[in-house]
């Protein structure tokens, strides 16, 4: 993609949620994280690339200790549509018997997130935990339910605070929508 088209893009998106509303989001999701494991040193795992944005974050605000990795978990690899799960990293450390707080951009169809709990908990975790930035609002059911959620999305493709579009745009501090085809 071109810098132009993705000028383009963010000209023709509209603000879902505004900075001011992502960080009270942040702020009430480490309170209810700090409340829920403070005393459990659970092991965060960032999930690269969109959820880096969120752990930068959200980690500052909690207060208590932890043991903090990534993982890169995806279905997207640059395009706007899911594909098949993959695992360009997996865990770095043995998950047996930790209690894992899974720190993610987006709940969207919940794929790549119950991907992630099932083997996790195949690998002998004895906790899951998921942290998500958004949530899609979506019609239908879903495989996983986040134990954490900042915010709540319409079903768009949404992008910014470390959700891309077409690879641009993780960067932003509010989080927008694509603009409607024409």
């Amino acid at each position: 993609m071109l810098a132009s088209e993705a000028w383009q893009i963010l000209e023709r998106a509209q603000v879902v949620h505004a900075e001011a509303a992502v960080a009270e989001a942040v702020e009430r999701v480490a309170d209810e994280i700090q409340a829920r494991l403070h005393d459990t040193l659970p092991l965060v795992l960032a999930v690269m690339g969109g959820g880096v944005v969120f752990a930068g974050q959200l980690l500052p605000k909690l207060r208590f200790p932890l043991e903090f990795d990534f993982i890169h978990v995806t279905r997207y690899r640059g395009t706007t549509s899911g594909g098949a799960v993959g695992w360009p990293v997996p865990p770095h450390v043995p998950l047996r018997g930790r209690t894992v707080l899974v720190i993610d951009d987006i709940l969207d169809e919940g794929a790549t997130l119950a991907a992630v709990r099932d083997r996790f908990l195949a690998e002998g975790v004895a906790a899951f935990y998921a942290a998500v930035l958004c949530e899609k609002v979506l019609s239908r059911n879903k495989p996983i339910r986040a134990d954490f959620v900042g915010v709540t999305v319409p079903d768009r493709y949404v992008f910014g605070c470390g959700m891309d579009v077409e690879g641009a745009w993780r960067n932003l501090p509010a989080i927008y929508a694509l603009g409607e085809s024409p």
